[in-house]
């Protein structure tokens, strides 16, 4: 009888595990008619629905429009101090807004906030005008950088993402986007902000509050872009961080509100579930040297940029390679931190992460005589190659 009895527990516990196994291979249910997860170190596509169909995308047109300023502010072309004034253009977008007024002077700042946590239309159009010295100059660079990212079933025609014929994109050109904005300073900080308040202690005082009530809702959100038009109708480009794991999930054209949230939970939730991300190596480690070339030390040490992490399915560790890729010497002076190659780890010939490699130390240009013997060696190795 004790031996049936361990039988049934030992067949139980199978039955259970099994059950388990299946929960966590289970594919998420999905309502949209366009959607698609992706892990963000490798890029790598984990689940998607009708992927490529383009779309109307209301207010996750403002994605780029925040990489452009964002990426006009790391290469110092703006400051988050620059006054931005109001146009009339910007002042008469309608939809969301903070009610910008022609004329009225406010920080590229409190502008970058109201378009992140309260979607402004008059901000994003102030902040194209800004950046670009006009929207239609603003829109050719979004094209542009759209082609760049490789987003090829895209086209932008305003920097809103207010209703146009004209301005379309795809559940994972938007999956590309999230991934490279997300790696730009101060983007999560944006999008993650639940409230901001813009002219504060003043008669026009705006108190934000997001849209994108998932940030406190759901463990390691921080991000991205709601949208909503008739046309588009609910969309959402969302991203969430646990364990070392970053999933971007993209939902377009839901037809509620609560459904669009409740198919960015199920695609977070099957990634969390069936996947997981391995930690290979620390940031700061020491991958490779690079060669200086006019510096005051012959080489530098290439150190990983931050942790790395392998993404792959819940319990199945296996192996992976990486490649060291380091382009030719870099040229004095270099910058502590400043990018000199990127690690690239594979997985059964698949890449599976992607980190910079950075300068651990600064190297300043080198006086004449080192200048000189280092030319004069450089030139001998030459000679002997030959």
């Amino acid at each position: 009888m004790r031996a049936h009895r361990h039988v049934a527990l030992a067949l139980g516990l199978a039955l259970v595990c099994a059950a388990a196994a299946s929960s966590a291979a289970a594919a998420p249910v999905v309502r949209a008619p366009s959607a698609i997860l992706l892990e963000a170190s490798g890029g790598k596509v984990l689940w998607e629905k009708d992927a490529d169909r383009p779309l109307p995308i209301a207010s996750l047109t403002k994605i780029m429009t925040m990489t452009l300023v964002l990426e006009a502010l790391r290469d110092g072309k703006v400051t988050l101090d620059d006054v931005v004034v109001g146009s009339a253009l910007a002042r008469s977008m309608g939809g969301t807004q903070i009610w910008l007024e022609e004329g009225e002077q406010m920080s590229l700042r409190d502008m970058l906030y109201a378009v992140a946590v309260g979607s402004a239309n008059d901000c994003a159009v102030a902040l194209a005008e800004h950046v670009a010295g006009s929207v239609d100059e603003f829109v050719r660079l979004m094209n542009q950088r759209a082609a760049q990212l490789g987003m090829t079933h895209t086209h932008f025609a305003n920097p809103t993402g207010l209703d146009a014929p004209d301005n379309y994109s795809t559940a994972r050109d938007l999956a590309l986007l999230s991934r490279y904005a997300v790696t730009l300073p101060l983007f999560l900080e944006l999008t993650s902000t639940w409230d901001y308040y813009v002219r504060k202690g003043t008669p026009k005082e705006v108190w934000l509050t997001t849209f994108n009530k998932l940030l406190k809702q759901y463990p390691g959100y921080d991000g991205i872009k709601t949208g909503f038009t008739d046309t588009a109708r609910y969309c959402l480009a969302a991203t969430a961080k646990r364990d070392g794991l970053r999933l971007i999930a993209v939902v377009l054209g839901a037809p509620t509100a609560k459904e669009r949230t409740a198919d960015v939970r199920a695609l977070l939730d099957y990634g969390f579930r069936a996947y997981e991300a391995v930690k290979v190596l620390p940031g700061g480690s020491a991958v490779a040297s690079v060669e200086v070339w006019k510096g005051a030390q012959d080489r530098v040490d290439a150190v990983a940029a931050e942790d790395v992490y392998v993404v792959v399915p819940r319990g199945q560790r296996g192996r992976w390679q990486k490649e060291v890729v380091l382009p030719k010497p870099v040229v004095a002076p270099v910058k502590k931190g400043q990018v000199v190659g990127v690690l690239v780890f594979t997985r059964e010939g698949e890449k599976v992460a992607e980190v910079p490699l950075v300068a651990a130390a600064e190297v300043p240009r080198g006086n004449v005589v080192k200048i000189f013997l280092q030319t004069t060696r450089q030139l001998l190795r030459s000679l002997f190659r030959r």
